[in-house]
């Protein structure tokens, strides 16, 4: 054989090699010698959500190795290429045209390329693209690999103070439709609850967590996680929305809600309640 496959790359170990192979022949390469080629496979690539020095060694040089890298965004991956001193093809992937290229990228893959995705922060498929993605590499057999790296969620839960041995991430609430619904369901959830949100959208966020949670709910908001203006305020839904009234409000939001205690709290809404109500105060 020319070379061997490994795990992520190939091996190829001897002289005897080089000179057989076109492709090889022209590697001035000492003997014995090991060269490494990176593998058609789909790479997983967390970025950085506030701080650059968050990337890992790792994770540049696998963007460095692959043929093309997957953006959310290119003109927010080309800064963070461009900082470290990346140059490398790119191609858009989010949640507009996501599932009308999976199976044309996949066949990239399948066709020998080897393929980085990265959002514009955090890790691509925690409330951003890249599950379809993953999904159809999978369907069709090919290798997928995610790298450990950057998530808003973990720094904010475990900043929280609240309990973590057991917690559900949910994400982006519903905008409207379901969105009662699920609030109903999180309010008597016994485990801490992990939630996203927009700056324009906390407020109102915080008075419905009051409505169907209860004032006195304890929770931890955190914005502009790991950047110069980090923020964490802990307290009661009341307490915390009181403070959050008195300043603009900028940067991403994660928002963790302490678990339901059967003991001590009592469920703040009436099952006649439905989705349709909630819509009409919806902004």
């Amino acid at each position: 054989m020319i070379y061997r496959p490994t795990r992520n790359c190939f091996i190829l170990s001897s002289a005897a090699t080089r000179k057989s192979s076109p492709f090889f022949r022209n590697f001035a390469l000492p003997t014995p010698h090991i060269l490494l080629i990176i593998m058609a496979k789909l790479y997983i690539v967390p970025t950085p959500i506030g701080n650059l020095e968050d990337f890992t060694f790792r994770a540049v040089r696998i963007l460095k190795e692959v043929d093309v890298v997957l953006a959310e965004d290119t003109r927010v991956t080309g800064k963070l290429l461009s900082h470290y001193g990346i140059e490398k093809k790119m191609m858009p992937h989010h949640q507009h045209n996501e599932h009308k290229t999976v199976e044309y990228i996949a066949g990239m893959i399948a066709n020998g390329m080897s393929v980085g995705l990265v959002t514009d922060a955090g890790t691509p498929g925690i409330s951003d693209p890249g599950f379809m993605l993953v999904r159809e590499c999978l369907r069709q057999g090919l290798e997928v690999e995610c790298l450990p790296g950057a998530t808003a969620f973990v720094p904010a839960l475990v900043n929280s103070g609240l309990p973590i041995d057991r917690f559900l991430f949910e994400g982006f609430l519903p905008h409207k439709k379901g969105r009662q619904t699920k609030l109903k369901w999180l309010a008597v959830q016994p485990y801490t609850t992990v939630l996203y949100e927009s700056p324009h959208r906390l407020l109102k966020t915080l008075e419905q967590i009051a409505e169907f949670f209860g004032p006195d709910r304890q929770v931890s908001v955190a914005r502009e996680l790991s950047k110069m203006y980090e923020e964490n305020a802990r307290g009661t839904v009341v307490e915390v929305y009181g403070h959050f009234c008195q300043k603009p409000i900028k940067g991403e939001i994660v928002i963790v809600i302490e678990g339901f205690n059967a003991k001590l709290d009592t469920p703040q809404f009436s099952e006649e309640t439905d989705d349709e109500d909630l819509s009409q105060n919806e902004e």
